[in-house]
């Protein structure tokens, strides 16, 4: 058991300072492509430090997918109720349409070291290294590490790859409009298309840029050190 322990803690002790070369999101998605026999398939994969990601980009992730992130430690139980109510009443319908609520430390955790599924095993894991990250690396880093493992299209990871191959300009020049269409497509990034987006990509961008706005913009990453107080009212996860 104690090997165990040591075998999982010690890659999250390195990746507070190592840049992840690869994740398991990554791996398993490369696999499925070539099991497909997609011989066009390439992972598409480019670090940025967090000082040369644009923090548009940052704060467009934290407005869509987890505006609790600076005063959670690493999970959002009242959106993990409203989550587990929806998808109650959601469950006699024909088409379901199931509702999240893993906030951006638990999809660093699931991309990062663990598989695709829906298991409570896996599930557990999953709970295991989101507070093993929380516990051992900064807020700052978290976000980090979700900026450059995030898929934003097929086979293209991280903010940077995404702004080269969509807009052909490094992450770090990402404007407002852009930064909130990449993450307008993080629930569904290889159907959506940040290129390309559809009328309902647009909605769910005009959505985010207003709770930028609401948020404080990129002032808001200053509470990541020292947040204040939380927001007065959670976001509704899409």
């Amino acid at each position: 058991m104690f090997g165990v322990f040591l075998a999982t803690i010690l890659p999250v002790i390195a990746m507070r300072w190592l840049h992840p070369w690869y994740s398991a999101f990554m791996l398993d998605a490369a696999l499925d492509a070539s099991r497909e026999g997609r011989a066009n398939y390439h992972t598409d994969y480019r670090w940025a430090d967090l000082e040369q990601i644009s923090p548009h980009a940052a704060v467009a992730v934290i407005a869509s997918e987890d505006q609790l992130f600076p005063f959670h430690v690493g999970f959002d139980f009242q959106s993990i109720r409203e989550a587990v109510r929806s998808n109650e009443r959601q469950a006699t319908r024909k088409h379901p349409h199931v509702r999240g609520a893993s906030t951006i430390s638990q999809q660093v955790a699931k991309n990062l070291f663990l598989w695709n599924g829906r298991s409570y095993f896996r599930k557990g894991l999953e709970a295991y290294f989101t507070l093993l990250i929380e516990l051992i690396w900064p807020k700052e880093r978290i976000l980090e590490v979700y900026l450059n493992i995030a898929q934003f299209g097929d086979g293209i990871y991280g903010v940077e790859a995404a702004a080269q191959r969509f807009w052909h300009k490094p992450a770090a020049r990402l404007d407002r409009y852009e930064a909130a269409t990449l993450a307008a497509v993080l629930p569904n990034p290889v159907r959506m298309r940040a290129n390309e987006p559809s009328a309902y990509v647009q909605m769910r961008r005009d959505e985010i840029l207003a709770q930028m706005r609401g948020l404080g913009g990129a002032s808001y990453l200053d509470q990541l050190d020292n947040p204040p107080a939380p927001p007065t009212a959670a976001p509704r996860r899409q």
